[in-house]
C-alpha cells in the first residue's frame, strides 16, 4: 500500500513538475512574441511621455485618429492594389512558363533558373537607382506603371521557383495517362496537372502578394513621391519625427 501512494505521488509530482514547464514556456513564448507588440501599442497610445517617466504621462487615440484621417488609408489602398495585380500578372505568367521548365528538356535550363535569382543576387538599392534613371527616360518613373514592373520583375523568383518545384512533384504518369486516352497536352494542362497544382499556386501568390505588400526600396526610388505604399508611408513618417503614427503604421501592418 505504501508503495503505490509513493508510486502515485511521484507521478503526480512529474505531472505536475511537466505542466509546470509547458505553462513557463507557453509563458515564455508570449512574452517573446507580444512583447514588442505591446510597446507598440503604448507608444501609439502615448500622447505625453517625456523622461523620466516609466509610463505615459497622457494616453489618448489622437495619434490614431491622425493616421487614420492622414495618409494611410490612401497608401494602404495603393499597395493593395498594387499587390494584387502584381499577384494576377505573376502568376499568369510564371504558371505556365514553370510548367515548360519542369517538364520539357529546354537547353541552358539551369542558366534560366539562375536568371530569375539575378534580382535578389545583388544589392537592391543600387539595381533600382539606376532603374530609375531608364524609367525617366521611359517617362513612367513616379507612376503605376513603373511600380508595378519593379514588382513584377522582383517577385518572379517567389514564383517561377516555387511553380517548378510543384510542377515537378505531380506524377508525370497521370499526364501519360491521360495523353494515352486521346486527350492533347493542352488539355492534359488543364485537366490533370492545374488542377493538382492549385494548392501550389495558391502558395506561390501568397509569397508573391506578402512580397508586393511589403517591398520598399523600389517603390520608394520609382515610386515617390506620387505613389506610396504604407512601407513608404512608415519610412516618411518616422522621418518627419512622428514615431508614433509610425506605430499606428506597424501595428495596421501587423493586423495583415
Amino acid at each position: 500500500m505504501s508503495e503505490n501512494m509513493v508510486s502515485a505521488f511521484n507521478s503526480r509530482k512529474s505531472s505536475i513538475l511537466k505542466m509546470t514547464g509547458k505553462l513557463l514556456s507557453y509563458a515564455v513564448a508570449c512574452f517573446v512574441i507580444f512583447g514588442p507588440l505591446s510597446g507598440l501599442v503604448l507608444w501609439s497610445l502615448a500622447e505625453k511621455w517625456h523622461w523620466p517617466a516609466l509610463l505615459p504621462q497622457q494616453l489618448g487615440p489622437a495619434y490614431w485618429l491622425r493616421a487614420f484621417k492622414g495618409d494611410m488609408m490612401t497608401s494602404l489602398v495603393t499597395g493593395l492594389k498594387i499587390a494584387v495585380i502584381t499577384t494576377l500578372i505573376v502568376v499568369l505568367i510564371s504558371v505556365p512558363l514553370s510548367y515548360v521548365l519542369a517538364r520539357y528538356n529546354i537547353p541552358c535550363k539551369t542558366i534560366i533558373m539562375m536568371l530569375f535569382l539575378l534580382p535578389q543576387a545583388f544589392p537592391s538599392l543600387p539595381i533600382f537607382a539606376n532603374l530609375s534613371v531608364l524609367f525617366y527616360r521611359w517617362d513612367i518613373a513616379g507612376k503605376l506603371p513603373g511600380v508595378l514592373m519593379v514588382h513584377i520583375g522582383a517577385a518572379f523568383i517567389y514564383s517561377i521557383w516555387t511553380m517548378v518545384s510543384v510542377f515537378q512533384s505531380i506524377p508525370k504518369v497521370l499526364e501519360d495517362a491521360a495523353n494515352s486516352m486521346g486527350a492533347s497536352t493542352i488539355r492534359t494542362f488543364f485537366d490533370v496537372s492545374l488542377p493538382l497544382a492549385v494548392p501550389g499556386i495558391f502558395a506561390s501568390s501568397l509569397l508573391v502578394f506578402l512580397y508586393s505588400l511589403d517591398e520598399f526600396t523600389g517603390t520608394l526610388i520609382i515610386g515617390s513621391p506620387f505613389i506610396k505604399t504604407l512601407p513608404v508611408q512608415m519610412y516618411t513618417s518616422s522621418m518627419g519625427y512622428e514615431l508614433q503614427i509610425e506605430f499606428c503604421f506597424c501595428l495596421s501592418l501587423k493586423d495583415l
